[in-house]
């Protein structure tokens, strides 16, 4: 009786056939994945927002280290050395830009005031009694609210004129509303022009005149690029237009740090008051799907007259933007 015996060399030539398909396949699977990081890390590099998909993904940059991470996994399992320092290069490039942008530093004159700024996107007014609930809890000095429509309009004007009773604001149904309460008189400026409402004005701080303005440019959806960038364009000129004017621009910038088009408003000389606390990277949306995953797009960006002493942000029921809370201190 004949006992058949395998062919070793047969059987090591299909191993070794699969082995090879396997690296193959992750080599391509991690090519695949450095590629899309690229062209992302690439636009960042070259400080611009590109084209679809390149803005709605550079929101979310500190997220591609996953896929990134998962494609040196890959260059291991296929031993692609080259593709290995691929990844390592755009794991370095990642960790440079997750860094905060902007300057910071304290004023150098004595304090002459203090006051307490509330930003928050409501959501076509549907948050509109949280943020009244929070309004009278907190005591803000200033509140900047967006997407505050005619019912949201009027139920502030009812439940807080008494506490606020200098108002500016810019009339308008769903997303378009915006709306500015202070407890300091207010003179009214002409605001930015935007798709949605973004008013205006210079408060009176204790003497001090502040300049005061709203931002909610339109998001980044991928027909809108242009328009989002256009809008972000003319807060930055906004912002720089009176550069020795004490100024506070707060809303929801449908942008974030990773945005040239936001850098460039920072690039005036504005510091985010969050980052001046250490809070830089704290996702304020979408605060009521995924906030772990978030971005930070709601903002209170202050001139180099302003200390900030602290920064918070608010889940309101309703929204699914959190709302900014800071402190801040005028110098002069």
């Amino acid at each position: 009786m004949e006992t058949a015996i395998a062919d070793p060399t047969v059987t090591g030539d299909g191993a070794g056939r699969r082995a090879g398909g396997g690296r193959r396949f992750g080599a391509w699977c991690a090519a695949l994945l450095f590629a899309g990081v690229s062209v992302v890390v690439g636009c960042r590099t070259a400080d611009t927002d590109g084209v679809t998909p390149v803005p709605q993904l550079l929101a979310f940059l500190p997220w591609l280290l996953v896929p990134t991470a998962a494609g040196l996994l890959f260059t291991v399992l296929a031993r692609w050395w080259t593709g290995a320092v691929w990844g390592v290069l755009l794991l370095g490039l990642l960790a440079w830009f997750i860094e905060p942008y902007g300057k910071t530093g304290d004023p150098s004159g004595p304090p002459v005031a203090e006051l307490r700024v509330l930003t928050s996107n409501v959501e076509f007014g549907r948050a509109t009694g949280a943020l009244i609930a929070e309004v009278r809890r907190e005591k803000p000095d200033i509140v900047f609210v967006q997407e505050c429509e005619y019912t949201c309009d009027a139920a502030l004007q009812r439940e807080l004129a008494d506490a606020y009773p200098h108002r500016q604001a810019v009339a308008g149904g769903g997303s378009e509303g915006s709306v500015i309460l202070s407890r300091f008189p207010l003179e009214p400026t002409e605001g930015v022009r935007g798709t949605m409402g973004m008013p205006g004005a210079v408060a009176d701080v204790d003497g001090h005149a502040v300049r005061l303005q709203l931002a909610h440019p339109m998001p980044p959806l991928p027909d809108q690029v242009p328009l989002w960038q256009r809008e972000l364009g003319r807060l930055r000129d906004a912002a720089a237009a009176e550069p020795d004017t004490p100024t506070v621009l707060a809303g929801d910038f449908n942008a974030s740090q990773d945005h040239a088009a936001f850098r460039r408003i920072l690039d005036t000389g504005l510091r985010d008051a969050a980052r001046l606390n250490g809070a830089d990277r704290t996702p304020s949306w979408p605060s009521r799907t995924a906030p772990a995953f978030g971005v930070q797009i709601d903002h209170v960006l202050v001139s180099k007259e302003f200390a900030t002493q602290k920064s918070r942000f608010l889940t309101l029921p309703g929204t699914d933007h959190q709302a900014v809370l800071v402190d801040l201190t005028l110098h002069t």
